[in-house]
């Protein structure tokens, strides 16, 4: 009894092991063949918690620039997608977008920028410089926006707002949904944190790395035939 007992908690403890550390080898983005605008891969990339979307990236503390490619699928085949930096807040009024939507078979997405006031869509200047502005059409209906923008000289961190919008008739932008994940897609996107940054909300790679380290722990305890409940 007591051979089958241990027998039965080392699987349980095994199994937990692995989804513990299964997030961290699970990262849609690191799939995505994603290149900057210098054809070299971003140094990070994250899965971000909702709307099925993500964000590669690279931080130059030199130049105080931040380099993104964000990914995403429209909802529907004439549908937008929207990538922002709020300066103040990290609320989806007053953020600073990009948002692109396809332009027909072919042709490449349109990109433009927005200046977010409220819940109305007003295409404007945004409040900060960026440059490498374009969008890609990408496997399986996807659109990457790229671009770099500037950020506050020894900023440690950005306020990022991400969206899936409704429909675009020539030219003119529908609302997006109001359902929990659309209201819920913004975070903080840490530029210096160890490992090369991550966002704050979970499923981000501050997260998985804090739970790997737990699994190893955990790993450890099972290989020397010893399981502690806390």
């Amino acid at each position: 009894m007591a051979s089958s007992h241990s027998s039965l908690l080392l699987t349980l403890a095994v199994a937990s092991f692995v989804s513990i550390i299964s997030p961290a080898t699970s990262l849609t983005c690191s799939t995505q063949n994603v290149l900057s605008a210098e054809k070299t891969p971003f140094q990070t990339c994250i899965d971000l918690p909702e709307l099925e979307s993500y964000l590669h990236y690279t931080y130059n503390a030199t130049n105080s620039s931040l380099s993104v490619a964000f990914v995403a699928t429209p909802s529907r085949s004439d549908g937008w997608i929207a990538w922002a930096i709020n300066p103040a807040a990290t609320t989806m009024s007053g953020s600073q977008a990009f948002l692109a939507y396809g332009s027909g078979p072919g042709e490449p997405p349109v990109v433009k920028t927005y200046n977010i006031s409220g819940y109305s869509l007003n295409e404007g200047r945004l409040a900060f410089d960026f440059w490498n502005l374009r969008a890609e059409s990408l496997k399986g209906g996807r659109i990457a926006i790229f671009t770099t923008v500037k950020v506050p000289a020894g900023a440690g961190s950005v306020n990022q707002v991400w969206q899936i919008g409704g429909n675009v008739t020539n030219g003119r932008v529908g609302v997006h949904p109001f359902s929990p994940p659309n209201l819920n897609s913004r975070a903080v996107l840490n530029l210096t944190s160890t490992g090369g940054g991550g966002s704050d909300t979970p499923g981000n790679a501050g997260w998985i790395a804090t739970n790997v380290n737990f699994g190893v722990n955990l790993g450890v305890l099972v290989l020397l035939g010893t399981i502690f409940i806390f």
